[in-house]
């Protein structure tokens, strides 16, 4: 019919109007919806500035930021060169050029191959979607990827392919800690941008795709197997000629070391994570710290050398710091022999907390100093129980020996535990050492005194090298406390003196004096160390060394008024060493670092102070006696703290030196070889009953891991008529024609001591712990 055929053909019209409006407004719409798509903020935000440290010479050390994990370098589109472009293309985005922001044509490829395949086969992403994805990562899941594409698009309305294509070489991870085209070319192969051969650009095109699984420096045939496929790829799209392309795939590539500007790495790591707010603030370029690059590779050096020779020892790792004694300037710190090593060699062992051992002791006696006694001060090294909360504390000298009476300097000297643990009694127990190390800036003693008792002179406390160093640099100062500097941000010389004089004053500058002399008295030690250890120097040093239970920490500190040098070695899991003491461990390092620096620098020692008294004294009481004595001794004291004189009532008519009943057990059992010059004084001794003297019941054992078998061996001990005979039903007792020894393990043990004259028996309980 004529009328519904001009209907129809008026539908027909009208549906055609209809879809040309929509062809004209849909992608009008889209458009204009496009341009209300958020872009991500990071996309108009500078790089960071990579902040250069060097060493105080101006050496550099390593690139760092302080905002993110990477070091960025940015370059203009002008530096880069055209190789690099057409190598990135090639391997990320052929149709760059072309597309609009989303390569649909690949999109279509990626999606067909996902639905057949059940995987990723191929991917789709632009470089224009890499960079969206590179500022703002998202998950990898279907909404994120849409956005991203929408984003894509919004950024190719607004901004040119040149700045898209500078933006993204720019910001792109090439790894290793690199973000960047010009960074890349820096760590890689040491050139600049424009300097960069096909073969390198090929190279460096194909590491952003997977920066982990193709690192050059572990997976290097990975990488260049990508490098020769992207060089394939340049020839088809014509960017390589036949020759050229033949000659980049021969052309070697000579990777730069990763460590080549990676020096001093735990010293770096350490800047960072200390000092993050100054490097955000200093704004890019070098920044100098406190390190001298030449003595940080002699430590190095000579730890590795000195592990090298303890392997067999179970000894493998080990750290050392160098501080300069005026300023505080670190001037060298080694956390590790080998950063690189699995698993361990990124630990710092200048900054882990690690069990003092006896590095405590010189503190001890400091205050002991300062309240009045002086180096002739006499203390009762024999066997001796302290009482504690937590049961009876029995600490053992290094040998298991006491020597009876004994000078303060011979006790430090020697590092003698028992007198330690007395002295720290004397001076008001554990809470007067622990608030002085704690003003020395040893952070890791966060407890109260109670929770380390008289343990903490001999080492039941955890210290940090660098902050130890710190303590004994006060030491070196006589007293006076200044932090420890990494950053070389203020002024040495005058100003540094100035400030010096406002630093809080910790220790008496005396009694400071006296402690360094006497741990720089080679004889003073002799006893337990010998004439010829590693602590012996030509010039004067002040040494202290240290070792942990069952030897799994040693320490060796030194000190002059230019240098302190601080070692210690060990294992980083805790695992023991085998028979290996700070003396042996460390203290070879010390001496070698030592003599390095009195050859290179120079050192000089304290000049005495004003007034200082020397006198004769005898060596069993500390008295002043007449200088024309054979067995006098020459002793140097403060001239507000001098020694008693002697009097008759110090020695018997025979003229031996009268001991009080402390010394009873010891000198009937250890003495005799005093016999002669010494006599228990018998108005102070009480009778004698049987009993068990060594150990008193519920003595709770912490032995110093310096003793031979790790002071598991434990001298027994009783007041008996006859012979007394020894057992346990736990422990082994050996030595029972001689000197009875109990062979210690952990638990609790009854030890049973009978007389065999008259048949009474005497039982004790101990308890042994493992820190």
């Amino acid at each position: 019919m004529p009328g519904e055929g001009t209907r129809l053909s008026g539908q027909r019209r009208g549906v055609q109007w209809l879809g040309l409006v929509l062809l004209l407004v849909l992608p009008l719409a889209a458009w204009v919806a496009l341009r209300c798509v958020p872009l991500p903020a990071g996309l108009y935000l500078p790089l960071p500035p990579a902040v250069e440290l060097t060493d105080r010479h101006g050496r550099s050390l390593r690139e760092v930021s302080a905002v993110e994990d990477f070091v960025s370098q940015t370059a203009s589109l002008a530096e880069i060169p055209q190789c690099l472009i057409d190598a990135t293309l090639a391997a990320e985005d052929q149709r760059f050029w072309k597309h609009d922001g989303v390569d649909w044509r690949a999109t279509l490829r990626a999606t067909g191959q996902l639905l057949r395949h059940r995987r990723v086969v191929s991917g789709a992403s632009t470089l224009t979607q890499q960079l969206i994805k590179q500022v703002q990562p998202r998950p990898r899941t279907l909404f994120p990827k849409l956005l991203e594409s929408l984003q894509a698009l919004r950024l190719e309305q607004i901004w040119s392919k040149q700045q898209i294509l500078t933006a993204y070489l720019n910001r792109i991870d090439y790894g290793n800690r690199r973000r960047g085209c010009a960074a890349a070319a820096a760590f890689y192969f040491d050139r600049r941008l424009p300097d960069l051969s096909p073969a390198e650009a090929a190279f460096l095109a194909g590491l952003p795709q997977a920066p982990t699984r193709l690192n050059p420096h572990r997976n290097f045939e990975r990488a260049r197997q990508r490098q020769q496929w992207i060089l394939a790829r340049m020839r088809a799209a014509g960017r390589l000629t036949e020759a050229e392309y033949a000659r980049a795939c021969a052309a070697p590539l000579r990777l730069r070391s990763p460590v080549a500007d990676f020096l001093a790495p735990h010293f770096a790591d350490l800047v960072l994570q200390t000092h993050a707010p100054v490097l955000a603030a200093h704004g890019g370029g070098p920044l100098a710290t406190t390190l001298d690059l030449g003595l940080q590779r002699r430590a190095e050096q000579v730890l590795r050398r000195q592990l090298d020779r303890l392997r067999p020892h179970q000894a493998r790792h080990g750290a050392v710091v160098i501080l300069d004694v005026p300023t505080g300037d670190v001037r060298a710190l080694v956390g590790s022999p080998d950063f690189f090593a699995v698993p361990a060699g990124q630990v710092n062992g200048a900054w882990a907390r690690r069990s003092a051992g006896s590095t405590f002791k010189p503190f001890t006696y400091l205050i002991a100093l300062e309240q009045g006694a002086t180096p002739a001060t006499i203390v009762a090294d024999v066997p001796t129980d302290f009482a504690t909360p937590t049961g009876v504390f029995a600490p053992l000298n290094y040998d298991r020996r006491c020597q009876g009476p004994t000078r303060y300097r011979e006790a430090l000297a020697n590092s003698l535990n028992i007198p330690a643990v007395k002295v720290l009694e004397a001076i008001g127990g554990p809470g007067v050492l622990l608030e002085r190390l704690q003003a020395c800036g040893l952070t890791t003693l966060d407890q109260p005194p109670a929770f380390y008792g008289l343990g903490l002179t001999i080492g039941n406390a955890e210290a940090r090298l660098l902050e130890l160093a710190n303590a004994y640099a006060c030491l070196a100062r006589l007293g006076l406390h200044r932090p420890y500097r990494l950053l070389a941000d203020t002024p040495v010389g005058a100003a540094a003196a100035a400030k010096a004089s406002r630093d809080p004053r910790v220790f008496e500058a005396g009694p400071a004096w006296l402690v360094a002399d006497i741990l720089s008295d080679n004889a003073a030690r002799a006893r337990a160390f010998g004439l010829d250890s590693p602590l012996r120097f030509d010039f004067p040093v002040a040494c202290k060394t240290g070792t942990s239970t069952a030897f799994r920490d040693n320490w060796a500190f030194g000190y002059t008024p230019e240098f302190v040098v601080a070692v210690w070695v060990g294992n980083f899991d805790g695992t023991p060493m085998q028979e290996i003491s700070g003396v042996s461990g460390a203290a070879p390092v010390l001496q070698e670092l030592m003599n390095h620096l009195h050859e290179r620098f120079g050192t000089s020692w304290y000049p005495p102070p004003t007034p200082l008294v020397e006198l004769a004294i005898h060596p069993l009481t500390g008295r002043q006696v007449d200088p024309g004595r054979p067995d006098a001794l020459r002793e140097r004291f403060l001239a507000t703290a001098l020694p008693p004189r002697e009097t008759a009532t110090d020695y018997d008519a025979a003229g031996r030196v009268r001991l009080p009943a402390a010394y009873r057990d010891w000198f009937l059992h250890h003495g005799q070889s005093l016999a002669a010059r010494v006599w228990l004084d018998d108005d102070e001794v009480p009778p004698a009953e049987f009993r068990i003297t060594q150990p008193l019941s519920g003595a709770v054992f912490v032995l110093d891991p310096d003793l031979p078998e790790a002071g598991r061996r434990l001298r027994l001990r009783a007041l008996a008529a006859g012979q007394v005979r020894w057992h346990s039903p736990t422990l082994t007792i050996t030595g029972a024609s001689g000197t009875p020894e109990a062979w210690l393990a952990e638990g609790r043990h009854e030890l049973v001591a009978q007389d065999e004259r008259t048949g009474a028996e005497a039982r004790a309980w101990i308890e042994v712990r493992r820190l």
